[in-house]
């Protein structure tokens, strides 16, 4: 038999924005899919794309993106070029996003920057190897 991919469900947030609010709109979306996605929406499912969010939304693409962007470093949602954005599990959402939501070495990890051993030589003419993992 073969195997049939089963294509995610597709989760749709009711968002509203308050475009005389000083909250930036990207903050506004940003908060708003948060308590979404605290509220109980299945890991797995997949959020609309960044264009379609925009234009049901009345914003830009960039400011949907960043919105995106932002819970991607905070740990809810991941994400590949391509293949949309899904919600993670719930356990790894917030709490792993407050211990580690900073943390340099995580952050340069997960970004593959750079994607090497870096050599660098010391004023006094030692060599220094940094490995980046």
């Amino acid at each position: 038999m073969p195997l049939v991919n089963r294509p995610r469900d597709l989760f749709l947030p009711s968002i509203a924005l308050d475009r005389r609010s000083s909250t930036p709109l990207h903050q506004q979306i940003g908060r708003q899919l948060l308590h979404a996605i605290r509220r109980g929406v299945p890991a797995g499912s997949r959020l609309p794309s960044s264009r379609v969010m925009a234009r049901l939304l009345g914003v830009s693409r960039n400011t949907v993106m960043t919105a995106y962007d932002d819970l991607v470093a905070a740990g809810l949602i991941s994400g590949r070029r391509g293949a949309g954005m899904l919600i993670g599990a719930r356990d790894a959402g917030a709490s792993a996003a407050a211990v580690n939501m900073l943390d340099p070495q995580r952050v340069l990890r997960q970004a593959q920057y750079p994607a090497r051993t870096l050599h660098v030589v010391d004023p006094d003419g030692t060599h220094l190897y940094l490995a980046f993992r």
